[in-house]
């Protein structure tokens, strides 16, 4: 089980944020732009690890769109996947792979109560059991469906990018040296990853993209 309590409120955030900001001023900088963090959690269990799965690369709009429509047609809960099958699935949008990836961990009757009594490292190394999910998916999962505080999906693009200007890197840091990087950020990597996550956002619409 996790030494610390999960987040469970935007004070929470606040708290986490706070903390940053007084270890690293480039935080404080950032939090000047982005202002307060978001709680970002999402419901645990399947429905929850489904919105993950949806998001796995493809652009934010794109995963809302399917998102609401595999709701829309009750797929959203396991029995709803098997009545539909796979072809339900690629109707609603989803790719090939995404369908038998969600249609496995439908029928698998993954254990998700399991989790909550895990370390986050055996509650991620549960989670990449399965097919299709990978080690940032089985982060994004731990970090916030679950809720811990101590989670960096050190392989997302996102946070890599917005590390590289925050720190005025030369490069993008590989997932290894952001990884290294993070490791001062503890206990409160799940909130470092919130900042980096809104920081991006604000260096996107700084560039006039969504």
């Amino acid at each position: 089980m996790t030494a610390h309590p999960p987040i469970t409120c935007a004070a929470d955030v606040a708290e986490g944020a706070r903390w940053l900001a007084q270890s690293e001023p480039r935080f404080a900088a950032a939090l000047e732009r982005t202002g307060p963090l978001p709680l970002r959690l999402r419901p645990p269990g399947f429905a929850g690890l489904l919105d993950i799965i949806v998001g796995q690369q493809v652009s934010v709009a794109s995963a809302r769109a399917i998102h609401a429509r595999l709701v829309a047609a009750g797929l959203d809960d396991p029995a709803g996947v098997i009545d539909a099958g796979e072809d339900g699935l690629r109707a609603a949008g989803l790719s090939r792979p995404k369908a038998r990836y969600v249609m496995a961990l439908a029928a698998s009757a993954f254990d998700f109560e399991a989790l909550h009594r895990m370390s986050d490292a055996d509650a991620t190394a549960a989670l990449t059991q399965m097919p299709g999910i990978g080690p940032w998916t089985a982060q994004v999962y731990v970090m916030f469906c679950m809720g811990r505080r101590d989670i960096f999906p050190a392989g997302d693009l996102a946070l890599q990018e917005a590390a590289r200007v925050l720190f005025d890197l030369s490069a993008r840091p590989t997932p290894k040296n952001l990884s290294a990087m993070a490791a001062a950020w503890s206990p409160w990597r799940s909130v470092a990853a919130r900042l980096l996550f809104a920081y991006y956002r604000v260096l996107k619409q700084k560039e006039g993209l969504s």
